[in-house]
């Protein structure tokens, strides 16, 4: 069952990325992800009564709370890089680099959680990263000045922090219900993306933000917070070195809805690259 969670993270995770980019359009990319924040604390707190386990509250030990408020922190850091990268760049280019965060994750959960990769997964590492270069490389090139690039700096900070999220998640969720711990989780994340609102006096700028953009701000909250559940739940009772691959394949719902929704086309180069990052990501699997 795991494993269907894991694929459901991945399809809400690919939906997520495209709603999140038509609403960052005209929207400051910071105020847009504390907007959206606010959407997904409401349906994880939602879920947690739904599945009555708010009265477990008091029995969640000093330790795994930690680990949960780091985790936030992470992903808090992760989602602000991420929504910035979308809104200076392409959704085709930044996906691979954010799912490249498999990979570190892969090493972290070796490193901390004794989690011994096989033959298979190393070669689906050296595979991911060639496709991930083929995917991004003609966007680098096009690229000629400092201001032009900065998406990929932000795409990079975003696979990091997401891959810290995946470890720090794994260790805290196993103290506490799933549902319960990515609600607090969410927690964290709302008043780190608020405070970064604030300090920069974002917040003034939401009577100007327009309706359309506001409605697309909430679907991607709405899909992040079903992808979250499902993650959470496959991280919980399944191994991180696979579940976060399988999360990974979000990416292939994130290019087909960029080439319908947003026009977005892949050079033949770029798909060679996208085909070698599923070969990758099925070989992480084993």
């Amino acid at each position: 069952m795991w494993i269907l969670y894991a694929l459901g993270s991945a399809l809400f995770a690919g939906m997520t990325a495209i709603l999140a980019k038509i609403g960052i359009k005209d929207t400051d990319s910071n105020l847009a992800t504390a907007l959206r924040t606010i959407i997904v604390i409401i349906f994880s707190w939602l879920m947690v009564f739904i599945v009555g386990s708010e009265n477990k509250i008091n029995s969640i030990s000093m330790y795994t709370l930690i680990f949960l408020i780091l985790s936030g922190c992470a992903t808090g850091a992760s989602w602000l890089c991420y929504f910035k990268a979308l809104q200076l760049g392409d959704v085709n280019k930044i996906t691979p680099i954010d799912k490249s965060s498999a990979v570190l994750t892969i090493i972290l959960a070796f490193l901390f959680l004794g989690e011994t990769p096989t033959l298979f997964m190393a070669l689906g590492v050296i595979v991911f990263a060639i496709g991930t270069y083929l995917m991004i490389q003609k966007k680098m090139s096009e690229s000629h000045d400092v201001k032009s690039k900065l998406w990929l700096f932000y795409a990079i900070l975003s696979a990091v922090f997401a891959a810290l999220t995946s470890i720090l998640g794994k260790i805290g969720i196993q103290g506490v219900e799933s549902n319960l711990g990515t609600a607090i989780r969410t927690i964290v994340v709302l008043i780190m993306a608020w405070i970064i609102v604030f300090i920069q006096k974002k917040h003034v700028m939401i009577k100007h933000i327009d309706r359309k953009s506001m409605v697309f701000i909430a679907l991607s909250g709405l899909a992040t917070g079903l992808s979250w559940l499902c993650y959470y739940h496959a991280l919980q009772i399944g191994k991180a070195s696979i579940v976060v691959p399988i999360d990974k394949l979000s990416i292939v719902v994130s290019i087909i809805f960029s080439r319908i929704f947003l026009k977005e086309r892949l050079s033949k180069k770029a798909f060679c690259g996208l085909l070698m990052i599923i070969l990758g990501t099925v070989l992480l699997l084993f």
